[in-house]
């Protein structure tokens, strides 16, 4: 049963665990439950506990990240959308990272950030339209670093300069900026698959598996390696149905 109100220990725990994790807005406690905020990351979580050992308790509002973290649902009855329940705060702790990634890059935040950013910045001329464009292609960069780890989930690779923001309907064909800036609409990939992957020389299906075009040559094939299929949400699949339509077309 849960705390509550908390007790010293488990409120200084729950305020560390959210703090160190990037949700530094405290929103007070009801229940047992205690709220916490991010300025960079959307949603609101809630910690709780039975006791100084725990269990501990995570509940969460953002459906996007619940999709993602695919927890196990807690059957304690409180604030949100879903509630989790976890043995120690070692488990929490280990959950808490992701949790932060996602809610910072899924579509909402990087939207959020953009239109704060280019709020009554001119966008008469082409020149003031590049500069808009290329403070989105920024934003939507660093959602995508966070969405995957600041790693190629084909390679492996984790070095920066060699990572791409890749989309997936290319920007100019996006009716939106909401879909621009969506983490779904991107894959993190190192420069030479990202050279390919806009050219349509490769593309991924379903599985996450990497399709290659017979325009390629040996070499060039060679030189794409890979270690692992890339982990695909349905969201990503449905817009890589028409990457793999312009695949195929090109390579008719």
């Amino acid at each position: 049963m849960i705390e509550s109100p908390q007790s010293f220990v488990i409120r200084e725990e729950c305020g560390k665990a959210a703090w160190q994790h990037g949700f530094r807005r405290q929103l007070g406690e009801d229940a047992g439950w205690a709220a916490f905020a991010s300025t960079t990351a959307q949603g609101r979580i809630w910690l709780a506990a039975d006791g100084p050992q725990g269990p501990w308790h995570l509940a969460l509002d953002h459906p996007g990240v619940i999709a993602e973290l695919n927890l196990p649902a807690g059957v304690v009855p409180g604030p949100g959308l879903s509630r989790h329940v976890f043995e120690s705060l070692n488990e929490l702790y280990r959950i808490l990272p992701r949790l932060y990634q996602l809610a910072a890059s899924l579509p909402d935040a990087p939207l959020h950030i953009f239109q704060t950013q280019v709020a009554g910045m001119p966008k008469a001329t082409e020149a003031e339209r590049l500069i808009v464009q290329r403070i989105g292609q920024d934003i939507f960069r660093a959602s995508l670093m966070e969405y995957w780890q600041g790693r190629c989930p084909l390679t492996g690779i984790t070095d920066p300069a060699l990572l791409r923001a890749s989309h997936i309907v290319p920007w100019a064909d996006c009716d939106s900026d909401a879909e621009r800036l969506n983490a779904h609409n991107g894959l993190l990939l190192s420069a030479l698959w990202d050279a390919a992957f806009d050219r349509a020389l490769v593309s991924f299906g379903d599985d996450g598996c990497p399709l290659f075009s017979p325009q390629l040559s040996d070499e060039a094939r060679d030189e794409l390696r890979w270690a692992a299929p890339i982990p695909l949400s349905d969201q990503h699949r449905a817009r890589l149905a028409g990457h793999r339509q312009r695949f195929s077309t090109s390579n008719c």
